[in-house]
């Protein structure tokens, strides 16, 4: 099996070295990740001015550009055959309910996804992420699991977040809907040095809500939560309603 590995923290990352290392046992890596953090660039491509990639003597490709980037670069540049599957991750920190729309994590797994090709994006609830290095088995596991079938549906994606604790005190997999999460005073308001205003977003308070079945609350329970998400977002319930609006000019 030939395996694309990517990220939104940068090829430097503690998680995506856990990911490589995870995913080594199924097949041959290859790492093409952003040469800095890009978190929460979802799904954006540089279309402005030049990319660039080198490769790092351990063979990683390092692309100046977005995790969408370096999946578009690396199937149709960089890698010499196409890649059966491709894992992005270990982000640091989670991705559930509305973070996937912005994660640049999960948007990586989906333009593989775009491509026809399998992918799996995983996320770290807790919040020291040099503990991630203790997570390889779980990881491991969780690939063979997954891409270890022969009948993955296309058009699909799987989100997977790790509950924030010790790994030997995971309690199982959990398939998941996606939960809903809102912030409180995310925008702080203030002066710089000079005394000119500026905003910054960012913090606050997370309130999450969603059915017994969200990934939210998968990993506030202990379990890894293993979200399917499709590319269609097609509210199919509601055509017919619409319809009957008689919407016209």
């Amino acid at each position: 099996m030939k395996i694309l590995c990517t990220n939104d923290d940068g090829y430097q990352a503690t998680g995506i070295q856990v990911l490589a290392s995870a995913a080594s046992s199924l097949g041959t890596v290859t790492t093409v990740a952003p040469d800095r953090e890009q978190s929460a660039t979802s799904h954006s491509l540089t279309l402005h001015h030049p990319l660039r990639a080198r490769r790092a003597p351990d063979g990683t490709w390092i692309v100046d550009g977005t995790p969408t980037d370096c999946v578009l670069l690396a199937v149709g540049e960089l890698l010499p055959e196409r890649p059966d599957v491709c894992v992005s991750g270990v982000n640091h920190g989670p991705n559930m309910g509305e973070d996937v729309l912005y994660s640049g994590t999960v948007a990586a797994a989906m333009e593989a996804t775009v491509m026809g090709i399998p992918a799996v994006a995983i996320s770290y609830s807790g919040q020291v992420h040099e503990e991630l290095a203790g997570w390889e088995d779980v990881v491991r596991g969780i690939l063979e699991a997954i891409l270890g079938r022969n009948d993955l549906p296309s058009d699909t994606l799987f989100n997977v977040n790790l509950p924030a604790v010790s790994p030997p005190d995971v309690k199982g997999i959990r398939v998941t809907s996606l939960g809903q999460r809102r912030f409180a005073d995310s925008i702080t308001r203030a002066n710089d040095p000079s005394g000119r205003e500026y905003f910054w977003i960012g913090g606050g308070e997370v309130r999450w809500r969603g059915a017994e079945d969200s990934d939210f609350q998968a990993v506030e329970d202990g379990y890894v939560s293993v979200t399917p998400l499709h590319l269609d977002l097609t509210n199919y319930q509601l055509l017919e309603e619409i319809r009957s609006w008689g919407l016209t000019l």
